[in-house]
């Protein structure tokens, strides 16, 4: 029954998930004792929801694009409920902004497969990744992913592995420059950010605790399912699969070490961890098994936010 909802992409789908984006995202601002309701307020609140919205359509463009999934809305709607585990992103910006600009990289380096325009692919990626860091240093880690790119589809040329150190200065002197005239603290901000801390010890109450052991045991089996069923897949996009691992990977370490520690740095986890279970999901023959995945899903993603409010 549930699976028959998701399973199709139409725009009945699409409405039903942005309209329970909306609901959960109210919930929780609503919930925020910090919430202000100036025009300030208004404007940040329009700005996070326009973010999140956004980063939905660019992850749905970006799957279908590349043939990463079968045409359901599935990766979008796990890619929700992995926001409802950790609530407090619902008022990040920094976060949301550095995801969404970690999404149009990944989009870049997908796509890469196709080998059309790779330099421009490989230079916007790296840019995009540059641009993400601005907002949490550790975002820089991706540029991994922009490397393993290349060594999977145009490592021959030389050039192509240069890229990223001229999207890096490029970067760099615009913000440096931004920075001079406008606020030069956002110099000692990033610098700030450089620092890394190892200590999970950050909670505030054990309903965090347990949202982010949920998450582990979810993370878990998906990767393991999507690392040894990796094989089968087809051999086309073999690649992109395993950009979604190491991507997986390198957020969770972003996670690991970022000094500011909290349960919603694992956002940058949720695109690369969305396409897995989307796969698990679409690729079992057994529709018992998607069912009870679904509802155990749901069930749990649900009391994770709601004690969480």
């Amino acid at each position: 029954m549930i699976t028959s909802v998701f399973k199709k992409s139409t725009v009945v789908n699409y409405s039903l998930i942005v309209v329970l984006l909306v609901l959960f995202f109210f919930l929780y601002q609503t919930s925020d004792a910090l919430t202000a309701n100036d025009v300030k307020g208004i404007l940040k609140t329009a700005t996070l929801l326009v973010l999140l919205i956004s980063s939905f359509f660019l992850i749905n463009f970006t799957v279908k694009k590349n043939n990463l999934t079968k045409d359901s809305s599935y990766t979008i709607f796990f890619f929700l409920l992995f926001l409802l585990i950790f609530p407090s992103v619902f008022g990040n910006m920094s976060l949301l902004f550095a995801n969404f600009f970690l999404l149009l990289a990944i989009r870049r380096l997908i796509s890469l497969q196709t080998l059309k325009a790779p330099k421009e692919k490989i230079f916007d990626a790296s840019m995009w990744i540059f641009i993400a860091s601005l907002f949490h240093f550790w975002c820089v880690l991706f540029i991994l992913l922009v490397y393993i790119s290349i060594f999977f589809h145009v490592s021959r040329d030389y050039r192509n592995w240069l890229l990223p150190f001229v999207a890096f200065f490029a970067t760099a002197v615009i913000f440096l420059v931004a920075a001079l005239v406008l606020d030069p603290t956002w110099i000692t901000h990033i610098i700030n950010q450089t620092q890394t801390n190892f200590e999970l010890d950050y909670f505030t109450n054990n309903y965090q605790n347990i949202a982010l052991s949920f998450f582990v045991v979810i993370a878990l089996y998906f990767l393991l399912s999507m690392m040894m069923s990796l094989t089968h897949k087809p051999l086309i996009l073999q690649a992109s699969y395993k950009k979604m691992i190491f991507g997986f990977l390198i957020g969770a370490t972003i996670f690991l070490i970022s000094p500011e520690k909290n349960n919603t740095t694992l956002i940058f986890t949720f695109m690369p961890l969305s396409v897995m279970c989307t796969n698990n999901i679409e690729y079992s023959q057994n529709r018992m098994y998607q069912e009870i995945v679904l509802l155990l899903l749901i069930v749990g993603c649900f009391l994770c936010f709601f004690t969480q409010l």
